[in-house]
This record gives C-alpha cells, structure tokens and sequence, in this order.
C-alpha cells in the first residue's frame, strides 16, 4: 500500500515508509526498528485517510531480540532521533497528498516517549499521541508544549507504570496544558503490537479508535 522513501535530515539523508493522503501523522518505532508491524500502522492510517510516514531511525537495523533492542535503544542519540523525525514530519507537510498544514506524532514505548519530545519541540505538531511511552531521556521542555496530547498507558505495565502517566498528565493540567489519559486495565506493555505476546485486541481496537478521533479532531 505505501512506499520506501527517502528525505534530508540535519545534513543526510533518512529513510522512512510513506502511506495515504489527506492530514499528516508521523508513527514513531518501538525499539525494535522499523518493522513490518510499523508499517502496517502507516498503511491503517493511510486507510483511514490520512498521510503517513514512519521515519527508519535505527537506520535500516532491526531486531527480534529483546537483548539486542535495548541496547540498539541505549544507543540511540535522543537529540538525532528527534530531528529526524521532525525532518519526516516536514517532509510530510511538503508532499501533495498531506492536506493539513501541522502533523500530528504517535509512538510506541520508546517511540511514545519520542513523540512527547517532539511535541515540546516543535512548533508544526498539531497533536501528540503516546503508548506506553518510556525513554531515558525525560527531562523534556514541556514549558514548550502547544499541541494537546493523548497518553495512553497499561495498567499492569511495570516498565512504564501508569502512576508516572498520571503524575505527568497532572503536572501537565497544572501547566495549562491540553492533555487526556487513558489507562487499560488487565493489559501490559505493548498491548497494541499484534505480533508480541502482550496483545490485548480490545484494548487495541479502542486505543486506535481514540487515536483516531484525536487526530482527526487536532491535525489541520
């Protein structure tokens, strides 16, 4: 349905897999790569009309292993990571078939954390949306925050608990901020990935419903 490409990022040159047409989101990675299970979510978002792009920012590295993933996450340069992914969102904004004039950012445990950070740094996101968002690098500016944003946790998940999301949602609101938690019960970490063995159907069904609504709500 979508298509491998290519776009300038901080002086080189990124990959990324593009779907759809109509208001952009940019789908940001577990630490497992850019997988094939990523990509299906740029195609449903294309399905769901919108425009799509899931930047590659293990640059062409991708893993099964739980071992090899964390370490390929430790390594990874948060500051890089965020660029690319806001040079995929601009990227985005100048192909004929993005109708919106901001993107919106979702991300999946290491790439939810991302999409909060992006979030705080950059003024053409019209919306955050983040799964389980977990990442070593938490001392985002969120003073810069302009863009509502969507957190989504799993109530069972032990590495990224869900009292850290609450805790930030109410900091947030203190701050005037636009933000919504939603939390699952009975699910763990990575409950939408229907390739793990977490996969919870209907909290994933919902939690993409919701995702869903919020895009299409705040991305124009």
């Amino acid at each position: 349905m979508g298509e491998h490409v290519e776009f300038p990022s901080n002086g080189h040159t990124c990959q990324g897999y593009f779907a759809g047409k109509g208001p952009g989101i940019v789908v940001i990675q577990e630490w497992w790569g850019l997988v094939p299970h990523i990509e299906q979510i740029v195609d449903r978002f294309a399905g769901e009309g919108f425009s799509a792009i899931a930047p590659d920012l293990y640059h062409g590295k991708t893993t099964t292993s739980p071992d090899e993933a964390g370490r390929m996450l430790m390594e990874l340069d948060a500051e890089r990571a965020e660029k690319e992914i806001a040079a995929a969102g601009d990227y985005l904004l100048g192909r004929p078939e993005c109708t919106s004039k901001s993107y919106g950012v979702i991300g999946f445990c290491m790439g939810g954390a991302l999409a909060q950070f992006t979030a705080t740094k950059e003024k053409n996101v019209g919306a955050a949306v983040s799964l389980y968002g977990g990442f070593k690098k938490t001392d985002f500016p969120w003073a810069n925050l302009a863009a509502p944003i969507l957190l989504i946790y799993a109530e069972d998940d032990q590495g990224v608990p869900v009292e850290k999301g609450r805790a930030l949602a109410k900091q947030l609101e203190g701050m005037g901020k636009r933000v919504q938690l939603v939390s699952y019960p009975n699910t763990n970490h990575a409950f939408f990935n229907d390739t793990g063995r977490n996969y919870n159907a209907e909290a994933a069904a919902d939690a993409w419903k919701k995702a869903i609504a919020f895009f299409r709500a705040n991305v124009t």
